[in-house]
């Protein structure tokens, strides 16, 4: 089956569901009916369906049907199970997002960097600091260095855009596995200095370690995030 007739189709129920076309709890129409309203084979509505399942917006339910359990987030949803630029998790939350390059500079990775990272010493990289804004307010401040060989010609401009529809659209770089950590910790002066904190004392921080369809390395960021206006989900299933 073409794969991008089951990416459109679950890209146009995903979009009535979010947009409360389907209610939540609602049953979506049945299969026979999909099948007629987007003229394509059951294995592919089914697909369909698998992958909306998976990202957590229905639940199939034998018998019945498949049924909306998608709830929006009130504070900006970022999707552990799978990986997303900046840009990406802010439309799918209905925000606008702009960015601003703070630093942009080369080094050689030391033994610091390196012990911090996870990139070897000698590792030439790209290191940014980004400030990241969502409806006008500055609330991630993201640490980046990228594997140079990898990462090939970055710029601040390109930096401000999006640096993985770089990789991806223009350099064809696989962005395959992300390692993730998160932790609580307590803001820094640099935090302070450029995030709208409000009364906040402490940040959720992200750690990831990202790979390319090699097995390479070619990413870490450390993402600094306002706690209030962050929420990490993640859609889990009870195995027997």
């Amino acid at each position: 089956m073409p794969k991008e007739k089951y990416t459109s189709i679950y890209k146009d129920l995903k979009a009535k569901i979010e947009s409360s076309e389907y209610e939540f709890q609602e049953l979506l129409p049945s299969e026979n009916s999909l099948i007629l309203t987007y003229g394509c084979s059951r294995n592919t509505v089914r697909r369909a369906i698998q992958a909306l399942v998976a990202d957590g917006y229905v639940q199939t339910q034998q018998g019945k049907g498949v049924r909306n359990i998608f709830q929006p987030a009130i504070q900006a949803s970022f999707t552990i199970g799978s990986i997303e630029s900046f840009k990406e998790s802010a439309l799918r939350n209905h925000q606008s997002p702009k960015t601003k390059v703070l630093c942009f500079t080369e080094l050689t990775a030391d033994k610091k960097v390196s012990s911090r990272t996870g990139f070897p010493a000698g590792s030439e990289l790209y290191y940014l600091q980004r400030l990241h804004y969502l409806d006008g307010k500055a609330l991630i401040l993201n640490h980046n260095y990228f594997l140079k060989s990898i990462a090939q010609g970055l710029t601040p401009k390109i930096a401000e855009q999006s640096i993985y529809a770089y990789l991806e659209q223009v350099l064809h770089v696989a962005i395959v596995t992300s390692k993730r950590t998160m932790t609580v910790e307590k803001m820094t002066e640099i935090d302070g200095k450029y995030l709208d904190l409000g009364d906040c004392n402490c940040l959720a921080v992200v750690s990831s370690q990202t790979y390319n369809g090699d097995g390479v390395m070619f990413e870490y960021t450390q993402s600094r995030h306002r706690p209030d206006y962050f929420c990490f989900r993640d859609n889990a299933t009870r195995h027997p």
